[in-house]
């Protein structure tokens, strides 16, 4: 099947759902499944041609809501019919399609990562972990923990500690850049 091309079920007066890209039917699960997999499809009464897929789609969201756990609460629904007919409907569609959007992209994005972390061990991303924070700490030359090396090097004028070390002395300390 080309990507393009969109799948078509049809629905008939006896209420059956016909595939027919595979020439069988199918249930409404089989059409979550569909959505789940991000297929694209059109679902056309048979008898009248009318596109019925928002309604096979309310159809899905009505048996999640009733069956597990709702996504949407009375108040909420309530506030989503009070929005249709106002002036503003489309504003809020579009609003809601891209915050979704939104909210898929960070999932997916959590997704990638919990796995990266999960597709190593334990002690080498601990590892990984300890050796980024030792290279910024080096990096950070100028905060290192003040010892006797700070002591024997004062303050200047300027309230700034030490200088250029020759790296000769008592453990050598590193130049302060």
């Amino acid at each position: 099947m080309v990507m393009s091309e969109i799948r078509v079920i049809k629905k008939y007066p006896n209420r059956r759902l016909y595939d027919t890209a595979i020439s069988s039917y199918i249930t409404l699960a089989d059409v979550k499944g569909l959505v789940l997999d991000a297929v694209d499809f059109q679902v056309i009464d048979a008898k009248t041609r009318q596109d019925i897929t928002r309604s096979i789609l309310l159809q899905i969201i009505a048996e999640e809501e009733e069956g597990g756990e709702p996504i949407f609460s009375s108040e909420l629904l309530a506030q989503l019919i009070r929005a249709y007919g106002g002036n503003m409907q489309n504003v809020l569609t579009t609003y809601l399609e891209k915050s979704l959007e939104l909210w898929f992209d960070q999932q997916r994005m959590l997704q990638e990562r919990t796995r990266t972390f999960m597709d190593h061990s334990p002690i080498n991303v601990l590892t990984q972990f300890a050796e980024r924070n030792l290279s910024m700490w080096q990096a950070m030359s100028g905060l290192e923990p003040q010892g006797a090396e700070d002591d024997e090097q004062g303050s200047g004028a300027d309230g700034e500690r030490g200088g250029k070390s020759t790296g000769k002395g008592k453990g050598g300390t590193r130049t302060k850049r």
